[in-house]
């Protein structure tokens, strides 16, 4: 398996551990991996990308421009700004969670979620759009949105990994104190993608 896989959003919403998470699912299921990450900003709430590669030839942990398989958007503005990463026929999770930028909370421009919205489904038939925060708290911590959002890509057969990897993935990163809690996280967001595709398939 060839896989390249974006991961956008804003400081402090766990991309660089879905990351993670992926290359060890990735690891457990004898594939290489290569990551590496683009930040904009150092403080949290900052503009931050991580790049997944999986399998394939390159050395280069860069994925280039309308070439990734999937990407998965941890926040609809910075979805939007990465988009040209996405390949032709690209697969693509968003979290529909609003976070203002600056320059918005500033008063200088305009959050446009519907405008954002209708750009990504012109961009790509392959989308699925989710409240990934809501779920998260429903498993028991906000936190916890970028692991809803791995799972959603598992069960929407985006991500073409195992949930089997994905836990044992989470027992080898995360503290025991979190597995539960980090399961269900996954597993709302697994069932809740898997409903959806089954739904457009009919």
């Amino acid at each position: 398996m060839k896989a390249d896989i974006l991961i956008a959003g804003v400081g402090g919403q766990g991309q660089i551990l879905a990351s993670r998470l992926i290359g060890a699912a990735a690891i457990l299921e004898g594939y290489t991996v290569r990551t590496g990450e683009t930040i904009g900003m150092s403080q949290r709430g900052g503009s931050v990308v991580s790049h997944v590669r999986i399998g394939g030839e390159s050395k280069s942990a860069t994925i280039p421009f309308g070439q990734a398989d999937l990407m998965i958007g941890f926040e609809l503005c910075e979805t939007v700004r990465n988009i040209k990463r996405l390949s032709e026929n690209g697969r693509l999770i968003v979290n529909t969670q609003r976070i203002n930028p600056v320059t918005v909370s500033l008063g200088m421009d305009e959050y446009d979620t519907n405008a954002m919205e209708d750009a990504l489904k012109k961009t790509t038939s392959n989308l699925i759009m989710l409240d990934g925060y809501s779920l998260a708290h429903q498993a028991g911590s906000f936190k916890a949105v970028n692991v809803v959002l791995l799972g959603a890509a598992v069960g929407a057969g985006y991500l073409p990994l195992s949930r089997d990897s994905f836990i044992k993935a989470i027992e080898e990163i995360m503290p025991q104190r979190f597995h539960n809690l980090n399961y269900a996280a996954f597993d709302s967001g697994h069932d809740l993608a898997g409903r959806i595709i089954a739904k457009n398939t009919e």
